[in-house]
């Protein structure tokens, strides 16, 4: 018996040893196995069919929030007062992305376009898109700058044509119009004896070309032959360098295409991506560590510099011509319309543009550019606004 009950004991032995051994190697072996399976599960391939599914037909619904400054006093604003405005929104739309016309290539890149299609989400909005919203007319206004190059007798034809159509500074329409379209007179006037002066030919509205459409034609790396590659822009409709800019380092196509990011990101790590909506390359930096629904996350926020005027900022002259810091002109690629982009409510824009408008409050809780990414998941995000 009390052999027995030795043997028992040195069983126990060897099996705790066993086990701490085990747990040992675990400890170094472990993170390498784990590390391997992330970068398989990463690479795009289509023999992983999980990933590749996911990555093709992204099933994490994406949500887009829009809000509208409603000008209170546009009678007023005519007569030289400041514009007085009210926040309306968000205006909630889940947004579907879907890859197609997928194409691998041998040396490790695949092309392919997204298309995005938007559906209006009532029960998480702040309203509906019945609602009716007073905004300048973006349509006049823009038309009015782009003209001042045209000859004199086709300004006084276009000025004319504004009084026949009653168009005027201001608009009043419902949200739902400004999003996806509206009829105008004057649209069908200007693309008939104007052809190409505007960028739709059809329905006029913000949001008028962006549903059903796709955001041009990518090419990626796949990540095969490095893992550090994988998303990594290579072209955008063929090209490796845009033309809209002055510099060579602002036509850049750096990074990946916004949506994921290299896995095994560090606090040292930046997140370079092209943005075709806003005609260039961006890069967010670390700020600060978070939690979200028990998971650990990196935030990524947009540079002050971001946005910078030449003046404020060297690298950023050859996105001139330049306003005040803050404020990106996109003229460039939005058929020379005096369009601009820039944070919500002016966030980390020149003081002296909340001057100009009643109504603003920026906060960067509200208004900022971040990612909250996990080193291997992006899980939230914010993105900027057209101004």
């Amino acid at each position: 018996m009390a052999v027995d009950k030795s043997r028992v004991a040195v069983g126990f032995m060897v099996a705790g040893v066993l086990t701490v051994a085990f747990g040992v190697v675990l400890t170094f072996v472990g993170p390498m196995i784990i590390d391997d399976q992330i970068v398989k599960n990463t690479v795009i391939d289509p023999q992983n069919d999980l990933s590749y599914t996911m990555w093709k037909d992204i099933p994490v619904p994406f949500f887009m929030s829009v809000y509208f400054f409603n000008v209170l006093n546009p009678k007023e604003v005519l007569k030289g007062e400041k514009p007085m405005v009210e926040q309306r929104g968000p205006y909630v739309y889940r947004k579907r992305c879907q890859k197609d016309n997928i194409t691998f290539h041998p040396n490790d890149t695949v092309s392919y376009r997204e298309y995005r299609k938007f559906f209006f989400e009532p029960s998480m909005s702040a309203g509906n898109e019945s609602d009716v919203v007073t905004i300048p007319n973006m349509l006049v206004l823009g038309a009015a700058v782009m003209m001042e190059k045209l000859p004199y007798a086709v300004r006084l034809m276009i000025s004319a044509t504004f009084k026949t159509f009653k168009e005027g500074p201001f608009l009043t329409k419902t949200v739902g119009e400004l999003m996806w379209g509206y009829d105008s007179g004057l649209v069908d006037f200007l693309n008939k004896y104007l052809p190409g002066m505007l960028p739709s030919s059809g329905k006029f509205g913000l949001f008028a070309e962006f549903n059903n459409s796709n955001t041009g034609l990518f090419t990626i790396f796949t990540g095969k032959d490095d893992i550090k590659n994988v998303h990594r822009v290579d072209s955008w409709n063929g090209l490796t360098e845009l033309s809209n800019w002055g510099t060579r380092q602002c036509n850049m196509i750096n990074g990946t295409a916004g949506q994921m990011w290299p896995p095994f990101m560090t606090k040292e790590s930046t997140l370079p991506f092209y943005s075709p909506d806003a005609c260039r390359s961006m890069e967010l930096v670390y700020q600060r560590p978070g939690v979200m629904k028990g998971i650990p996350l990196y935030r990524y926020v947009a540079p002050k510099t971001l946005f910078a005027n030449g003046t404020d900022y060297a690298p950023n002259e050859g996105f001139c011509p330049c306003r005040q810091s803050g404020l990106l002109n996109v003229s460039s690629c939005r058929h020379n319309s005096p369009v601009f982009i820039s944070h919500p409510h002016f966030f980390n824009a020149d003081p002296v543009l909340l001057d100009y408008v009643q109504g603003l409050h920026p906060t960067e809780e509200e208004h900022g550019l971040f990612i909250d990414i996990h080193p291997v998941q992006v899980v939230n995000g914010g993105f900027p606004t057209l101004t």
